[in-house]
């Protein structure tokens, strides 16, 4: 069974016991007080039982409802939320009822049987409410309120008991009664209002949401996030992604995709539907890094160490050169780790793809590019000036690149 089922079942067999109680009670010493509220708690059997069938019912999917009947907890929700205010307005009329007939000799007994039912009512309202918050169910949650509304109804009618045995004349069940019914409507409408909302299609709350775009943005190949919506329904999550990714290949994109929605079911509790549509990120432009030499004319053999990186910035639309940026390399005299505090570099700086002059594969800045979806490509070509006609798809040689001084860059300056 369902646990969800079996701590509905368990509140049924519960306010069973408390209405039969409160009934034996009533009878025995003769309170109107126990028997109107033995009545009131009859109510409870069968909210608790509503809910049980909700909770089952809510998990079929059927070809009508493929999503499932999981907004029956938030209706059956609302429903005990009314049953609460009812609560409210029950006690207001017992309290203030006159207490004829009363057996004072069995009062005291009839006060010990009240507060037994008290720590009954406690106990079980403590017990289900921790549960229903751990498997997010509204409609136990709401339960679990009422519970602590007739826990609140129950200390009324002891103190009304109380106040009957002991003769006193200042009306203090009435006075305990008015701070308790405000209470009683406070959680009322509080229970129908969130059973309201989500009935409504209502956005996940900002916590969720804002969990699931730090899980997204965590992966370095997710370049923007276009759209991000998420609704509840019963206890259950529906969470709409749009993304752009840096990947170019279908498969990748799958893969990463899958990923994304793992980490999310791993963080976020009870998701059940997850949709995520990507795309490609559209790029206006092209940027390619290149290590060069001291001289700025040929391509370093040295990645990490590498003095100069040269950024080639390229029109997607046509392939001709829309900038050139001659950067040093601030990691190039670092004692360890050049190669990926490069990468991590170039990564900031935008770079889509970098010509080298040695593979990258099974090395640090292989792996930091792979994850940020940047490509890397090795060259035989080690003139500069013939790896940037070949980008720009010309055979004509372009302009020298500029050195630091003609560009205007100190070459004692780190840009980044």
């Amino acid at each position: 069974m369902d646990p969800g089922e079996r701590l509905a079942l368990f509140s049924v067999c519960i306010n069973l016991l408390i209405t039969g109680l409160k009934y034996a009670l009533g009878v025995f010493s003769g309170s109107l007080a126990l028997l109107a509220d033995a009545v009131h708690s009859s109510a409870d059997v069968v909210s608790s039982a509503s809910i049980w069938a909700g909770i089952k019912l809510s998990r079929r999917k059927t070809k009508r409802f493929p999503f499932g009947l999981y907004k029956v907890e938030n209706l059956v929700a609302l429903i005990t939320a009314a049953l609460i205010l009812l609560a409210g307005y029950e006690i207001v009329g017992t309290v203030l009822g006159e207490a004829e007939g009363v057996k004072a000799e069995r009062l005291p007994v009839a006060m010990l049987g009240v507060m037994i039912i008290s720590a009954i009512l406690w106990s079980f309202s403590r017990y289900e409410l921790k549960h229903a918050r751990g498997l997010s169910s509204p409609s136990l949650e709401a339960d679990a309120q009422h519970l602590t509304i007739d826990l609140f109804s129950t200390g009324v009618i002891l103190v009304g008991l109380a106040g009957t045995y002991w003769q006193v004349k200042f009306p203090l069940d009435r006075a305990v009664a008015l701070v308790i019914v405000v209470l009683i409507f406070w959680v009322g409408l509080k229970i129908a209002l969130d059973a309201v909302r989500v009935l409504l299609d209502a956005s996940l709350d900002y916590q969720t949401l804002n969990t699931i775009r730090e899980t997204v943005l965590e992966s370095a190949q997710v370049s923007k996030i276009n759209s991000l919506a998420g609704r509840n329904s019963g206890r259950f999550k529906f969470i709409d992604l749009d993304l752009a990714f840096k990947v170019r290949k279908l498969e990748e994109a799958h893969l990463l995709a899958t990923q994304i929605e793992n980490r999310i079911r791993s963080r976020v509790a009870n998701v059940d539907h997850i949709l995520i549509h990507y795309e490609p990120m559209q790029k206006d432009t092209l940027v390619v890094a290149l290590p060069v030499t001291e001289d700025h004319l040929h391509l370093s053999e040295h990645f990490g160490e590498a003095p100069y990186f040269l950024l080639l910035t390229l029109r997607a639309q046509d392939q001709t050169m829309a900038e050139e940026r001659l950067l040093l390399n601030p990691h190039r005299t670092v004692p360890s780790g050049k190669g990926i505090r490069v990468s991590e570099w170039l990564i900031g700086l935008g770079v889509d793809e970098i010509v080298a002059a040695k593979s990258f594969d099974h090395k640090g800045p292989y792996y930091v590019f792979a994850d940020a979806g940047v490509t890397t490509r090795q060259t035989e070509q080690r003139e500069v000036e013939q790896i940037k006609a070949e980008l720009v798809g010309s055979a004509e040689p372009t302009e020298p690149a500029l050195s630091p001084e003609a560009s205007g860059i100190d070459q004692d300056t780190v840009l980044s």
